[in-house]
């Protein structure tokens, strides 16, 4: 099994290259333009669909989903430069007025474009070019996170902890098909809540609980705004399955049950840091 590690070099390697894409993108007339490395990181096979579609057309239904994902991974590895990446993306809100330093890629995915002069007919500002000035910044942040991978400054316990994680739901899932329920459910909880201790740690949520459990780290961060109000539901439905595995005197779960907690802690293990 590959490590986390590994894993994470690949899909950030993978983002980076898929920023550049979307460079060629918007400046690409047709899609006819770009070559099949860059039609295949944009989810094309068949130039033969393309005649009709224009590079402006897949950067904007392109960007949205690769910004979310390379912010959280501009947020977990050099969180020191969220603000300047979020920034390039929809500015700072205190322009007075729209021009080519102000106009934002957030703008342009909304519709605006430059004004024409009156009297020359030509744009007061060339749009496209600010939009290309910022994801090109963006790009380069985000490829600047490949350092922490090589730096002796990388915390790397959370990434062996990352493997640890996936072993244990491994042995989970494990049990889940033998058909010890209970078992199985302790194991992810367990998993669960050491994941949310280490979430806290990294946001600096402090408890002065001795032993606290999933709903008070759940509480925790959802005070301190890491998590939103449909991520604390799925955990508290997460702690409530994990506390019907651990007490004998509850009814017992279900195989659906056990196997909706080792899935929902697989996927806030991968997706909450």
């Amino acid at each position: 099994m590959a490590s986390n590690l590994g894993r994470y070099k690949d899909d950030l390697n993978r983002l980076v290259h898929l920023g550049e894409t979307l460079w060629s993108a918007l400046q690409a007339t047709t899609l006819d333009d770009l070559n099949d490395v860059e039609l295949q990181l944009l989810g094309f096979d068949k130039r033969t669909e393309l005649k009709s579609i224009t590079g402006e057309m897949i950067f904007m239904a392109k960007y949205q989903g690769w910004y979310t994902e390379a912010s959280a991974v501009v947020r977990q590895l050099i969180p020191d430069r969220i603000h300047e990446f979020e920034q390039l993306y929809k500015g700072d809100g205190r322009r007075k007025e729209i021009d080519a330093l102000t106009f934002t890629i957030q703008d342009w995915l909304n519709g605006a474009r430059a004004t024409k002069n009156s009297s020359t007919g030509k744009k007061r500002f060339d749009d496209v070019a600010s939009v290309f000035m910022r994801l090109c910044n963006q790009t380069q942040i985000l490829g600047s996170a490949r350092g922490r991978f090589e730096s002796t400054l990388f915390d790397i316990r959370q990434m062996v902890q990352a493997d640890l994680f996936d072993s244990e739901l491994d042995s989970a899932s494990e049990l889940l098909e033998r058909g010890f329920l209970r078992g199985a459910g302790a194991i992810a909880g367990v998993v669960l809540e050491k994941h949310l201790a280490q979430v806290a740690s990294n946001h600096d949520v402090k408890t002065r609980k001795k032993d606290p459990t999933i709903s008070d780290f759940n509480d925790l961060l959802k005070n301190g705004n890491v998590l939103d109000v449909p991520m604390w539901r799925q955990v508290q439905r997460l702690s409530d399955i994990r506390n019907l595995c651990d007490h004998n005197k509850d009814r017992e779960p279900t195989k659906d049950e056990v196997k909706e907690l080792i899935k929902g802690v697989e996927k806030i293990s991968k997706t909450l840091f």
